[in-house]
């Protein structure tokens, strides 16, 4: 043989051996004991298991997402729907006077000035109550923002009798205002909390003839909150309201509503919506049966957080 054919002989058989041993090794390591690898793989979480809790996750969070909007659009349209019933009362009132002016039914000029009036008078209602919703709106929108301070409870409860006494002597009801303890002090907006418990007293004032109203207050250190009683004969329509307002006959106030008012349920909406602005709540609850009360009287309960003054440091004087 040449020299040359022993060179590629060489070269062959020493390819030949190194590509063997390169297999063998390789095959010696992918034969893992199955016993090693399930003990390797149990240390580790499978991808599969942290998908599903992703996924399980955020279909929590989408869950309590979809049952907020839903809260809230049903909050939105009640609104909406006691906004369309009130307004219907005093526009009705201005549909029916140009009716009779522009049927000609007025038998003289005194009649349809007269007439024309009364149209003045349930356009005026009708701004009124849209502007108590407007400024209730600003206040939630926070163009009109609260001013939270503490606010001695009895002082607010002295003005709260100041301004409503008078018009339940005229309708021979009794206003009982007990005085809380003058230490006994709340975080609230003054003048949105004077005026809250003024349309609440006021509510059972208008509808009733008789009776009794008492405003009582007492402080609950375990939930750090004062609760605001205030026991008046209310109408049944404070326990519940019509589904759906719009499907009532137009221009028909509930019984015992003077015409242009507005409505318990309304006036209570907005009234709830002030008292979770100042971190409270507005609630209907049923007397205990502990308090003696007559069979139509029900109790409105105003809670507002309690406020705890330091007691002030006298300061030393110099020597």
């Amino acid at each position: 043989m040449a020299l040359s054919n022993w060179v590629d002989l060489g070269v062959g058989l020493g390819l030949g051996v190194g590509i063997g041993w390169l297999f063998r090794s390789r095959q010696a390591g992918d034969s893992t004991p199955p016993q090693a690898e399930a003990i390797s793989d149990g240390n580790e979480e499978p991808p599969q298991a942290e998908l599903i809790q992703s996924i399980q996750k955020e279909l929590k969070q989408t869950t309590a997402a979809y049952g907020m909007a839903a809260e809230m659009c049903g909050f939105k349209a009640g609104f909406l729907a006691r906004v369309a019933h009130e307004l219907r009362s005093p526009i009705n009132g201005l549909i029916g006077s140009h009716q009779l002016i522009l049927s000609d039914l007025c038998d003289d000029p005194a009649e349809e000035r007269e007439v024309l009036n009364q149209a003045n008078q349930s356009a005026l209602q009708m701004v009124e109550m849209l502007d108590r919703i407007l400024d209730v709106a600003r206040t939630e929108h926070g163009s009109n923002p609260l001013t939270l301070e503490a606010l001695q409870l009895a002082q607010v409860f002295e003005e709260v009798y100041y301004l409503t006494n008078l018009q339940a002597a005229n309708r021979n009801i009794s206003l009982k205002v007990l005085a809380p303890d003058p230490n006994l002090y709340v975080c609230a907006d003054e003048r949105w909390l004077v005026q809250v418990l003024v349309n609440l007293v006021d509510e059972a004032i208008n509808p009733a003839t008789y009776g009794s109203i008492s405003i009582n207050a007492q402080a609950s250190p375990d939930t750090k909150f004062v609760w605001i009683w205030i026991d008046a004969p209310y109408p049944d329509e404070i326990w519940s309201e019509a589904v759906d307002l719009l499907q009532t006959e137009p221009g028909l106030d509930p019984p015992g509503r003077e015409n242009g008012r507005v409505s318990l349920g309304l006036s209570l909406f907005m009234n709830h919506t002030i008292m979770e602005l100042m971190q409270g709540r507005l609630e209907a609850m049923e007397i205990p049966p502990s308090v003696e009360a007559e069979p139509n009287i029900r109790r409105i309960q105003c809670s507002l957080p309690l406020t705890i003054l330091e007691p002030a440091i006298p300061e030393q004087e110099g020597d």
